[in-house]
């Protein structure tokens, strides 16, 4: 199933996470830093949902108080609860 997730606080505007079996098979994110990006879509790509979570959450960009990663994390939380 794919789910879209409005970032907020980030140069990424948009999350698109494709989720199979609590795993995830891509994510797409709109905007932002694009080699990062794809690094993060690469390395999570076959992971579970929880274990991306537990990694990513909290990570902050300078002096922001949340990056692309954590806001990847947020939208799988907003997944797990749905």
């Amino acid at each position: 199933m794919t789910y879209r997730y409005v970032t907020s606080g980030t140069c990424s505007r948009l999350i698109e996470i494709d989720i199979d079996d609590n795993k995830i098979s891509d994510i797409r994110f709109v905007g932002g830093c694009h080699g990062n990006l794809q690094g993060i879509s690469a390395l999570t790509k076959g992971m579970n949902i929880d274990e991306v979570i537990d990694r990513l959450r909290g990570i902050r960009c300078g002096n922001k108080a949340t990056s692309c990663p954590d806001q990847l994390a947020l939208a799988l939380e907003e997944i797990k609860r749905q």
